[in-house]
């Protein structure tokens, strides 16, 4: 099962329905999220639960510190005992490194930048580019290269024997061979070898051209070429190039700005909703430090790794709704707890109410004075 082509058109579905690609990349980030609702309660539920049992494991730690055996079985009789997960937390973040990648490289794949990779958002110019990137025009009939480009073909590849497409045939490998040296500026020669297409071979030999999707590895520009057949037993495409400008989006670079510093509010707004009374201080005082490296960290790294502005667009949408869905959720466990503390002291009263002693009131005799007699 291919996940690209299916993401792509799940993407396009939504930009259909909501009117652009930007807009479906956020319906996606949305979907994605409510998807995610139960997970995100666990994870609230398994932070509050560690702050409020901190104190009594740092107790078991420092107490068994010098017998590292018993303290580890200490710790898992005492997370048994209180129903709790410490790897819990962590599920949300294990889930969402698969849709991170699934959605990079969607957004990287030649299908979506033949389709919607000039498609605009905002103050995105397009949503496939990255902070560095190459100014050549996909689908213009010109490749924009540098001396080291590596080329590869699509899906999309048409086999012909004259105007007869013949279906039923596939390429071994999905490379294209680039005949000499590239010298930007000048036309470049592409083959693709009928040893490298697999099919019934009576079919392989009429092949007469082939008609398929193109793309530049290093600037991921996209073309629609034609192959010929030739005397060689190769098929060969004759393309013209110029020499590829490297420039600088700073739209991009806006948003990896915008993400640093929704990341960074995130992660402040989500330890203060999280902070309990119980809180230990030097757990405390380690999630102020990695709240403030972990998004100077990301930010930095986005400098240099080429990240889609598609994809930067997802990283802030989510980093909004998560900041609403923790306030959300621990006002839910905040009022589920008010409720159990409430249900615990009624119970309790109602207790010592049902076992206490009935005292009878005893009943007061009076008698009339004596009538004193006067002489």
């Amino acid at each position: 099962m291919d996940f690209t082509t299916l993401t792509i058109d799940f993407l396009r579905t939504l930009s259909n329905i909501f009117g652009s690609y930007g807009m479906g990349i956020i319906a996606l980030t949305v979907i994605i999220r409510l998807a995610m609702w139960p997970l995100n309660v666990s994870q609230q539920r398994s932070m509050k639960t560690m702050q409020q049992l901190q104190p009594k494991m740092k107790a078991i730690q420092d107490r068994y510190k010098n017998d590292p055996n018993t303290m580890q079985r200490k710790m898992m009789e005492f997370y048994k005992e209180h129903n709790f997960n410490p790897m819990a937390g962590c599920l949300p973040l294990l889930i969402q490194m698969p849709i991170f990648i699934l959605l990079y490289s969607s957004l990287m794949s030649p299908q979506f930048i033949s389709m919607a990779g000039h498609s605009d958002f905002l103050f995105i110019d397009r949503l496939d580019a990255t902070l560095k990137g190459n100014a050549g025009v996909s689908n213009d009939g010109t490749f924009s290269v540098a001396s080291n480009d590596k080329f590869t073909v699509g899906k999309k590849i048409k086999f012909f024997a004259g105007d007869e497409e013949l279906g039923e045939i596939k390429l071994k490998r999905n490379d294209v061979e680039v005949m000499g040296k590239i010298t930007p500026g000048q036309p470049i020669d592409l083959r693709i070898s009928r040893d490298n297409i697999n099919g019934d071979y009576s079919k392989v030999k009429k092949i007469t051209s082939v008609k398929a999707v193109i793309t530049d590895n290093n600037t991921r520009e996209v073309e629609n070429i034609t192959f010929k057949s030739d005397s060689d037993d190769m098929l060969i495409a004759h393309v013209p190039t110029i020499a590829a400008k490297t420039s600088f989006h700073y739209d991009v670079f806006w948003l990896i700005v915008i993400f640093g510093v929704s990341m960074f509010l995130t992660q402040k707004i989500m330890m203060a909703a999280n902070k309990t009374t119980q809180s230990d201080p030097a757990q405390e005082a380690m999630q102020r430090t990695l709240g403030t490296m972990m998004p100077v960290m990301l930010t930095a790294t986005f400098l240099f790794i080429p990240i889609p502005a598609g994809v930067l667009l997802y990283l802030i949408a989510s980093n909004v709704i998560q900041v609403g869905q923790t306030l959300i959720i621990n006002k839910q466990i905040d009022m589920e707890n008010e409720k159990k503390k409430a249900s615990k002291i009624q119970s309790v009263d109602n207790s010592e109410l049902a076992n206490s002693k009935k005292v009878k009131a005893k009943e007061i005799k009076t008698s009339e004075p004596e009538e004193k007699t006067v002489e």
